[in-house]
């Protein structure tokens, strides 16, 4: 079922549609399928599409400085955070959701909350020993963390499967609320999930993508690798959004 949700809304993405245009161009030996596909893939690889469709993500729960965080039990860190593991496994292999471990540790250290929370990530594909959780824990504790200050919830593979973990791990703990710590365009859907699993929390976003303060420039207009991921990924994350707020039978 996870390989399913995760190869399925490659078929609405770009890539996709693209690939399947091009197949069709192909298969037809007509010359309009290869053309809207060359313009698919212009308009998705450009600065000026990219960035406001991650920018309407990210304005839906805007930064906030970490002083003005209300306190709360606990502070969770949504995982996605660490790749595969180095052979000298030396240094932690950071992604670029670098900042959500950076910020879960500094809300901790300021006092916000009295616990750290990961989450005990790790796909059935990944060759990794522990889970993404328990790794964070050791790089937490390395930070300055005390061991006692730091918990790892159950094995999860989505961010709906954290939500339900959270959701658990509050009622064992007696916890109230929580600091929900994550990527500014995942934090959407993350909202969505956690507030369908019944978590009280207070959205604290990281890792803004879209630059809203330059003005526009030629540039803006030349396709680029970064644009075209950001693009693929609003339309993911949009695409998530809206399977799961349909209502369920």
């Amino acid at each position: 079922m996870l390989l399913l949700n995760k190869l399925l809304p490659l078929f609405f993405l770009p890539f996709g549609l693209v690939c399947g245009l091009v197949v069709c161009a192909l298969w037809s030996k007509k010359w309009w399928p290869g053309l809207l596909a060359l313009f698919i893939l212009y308009v998705c690889s450009i600065s000026v599409v990219s960035s406001p469709l991650i920018g309407w993500l990210e304005t839906r729960y805007p930064e906030i400085p970490l002083e003005r965080v209300e306190p709360a039990d606990a502070v969770v860190v949504l995982g996605g955070i660490l790749g595969p593991r180095s052979m000298a496994q030396a240094q932690p292999n950071w992604l670029e959701t670098v900042e959500r471990f950076d910020a879960g540790v500094a809300l901790v250290q300021s006092g916000k909350a009295g616990h750290l929370v990961f989450t005990g990530a790790r796909m059935p594909w990944e060759d990794r020993e522990t889970t993404e959780g328990v790794e964070l824990q050791r790089l937490a504790i390395a930070r300055g963390v005390p061991p006692g200050k730091i918990l790892v919830t159950r094995l999860i593979d989505n961010t709906a499967t954290e939500a339900a973990a959270i959701a658990g791990l509050m009622k064992e703990q007696g916890w109230r609320r929580i600091i929900l710590v994550t990527t500014g365009w995942h934090m959407p859907r993350s909202v969505l999930l956690f507030r369908k699993a019944g978590v009280n929390f207070i959205p604290f976003p990281v890792d803004f993508r879209s630059d809203r303060t330059r003005t526009l420039s030629a540039i803006d207009f030349v396709p680029k690798a970064e644009a075209w991921q950001m693009t693929e990924t609003a339309l993911r994350e949009g695409y998530g959004w809206i399977f799961y707020a349909l209502p369920r039978p």
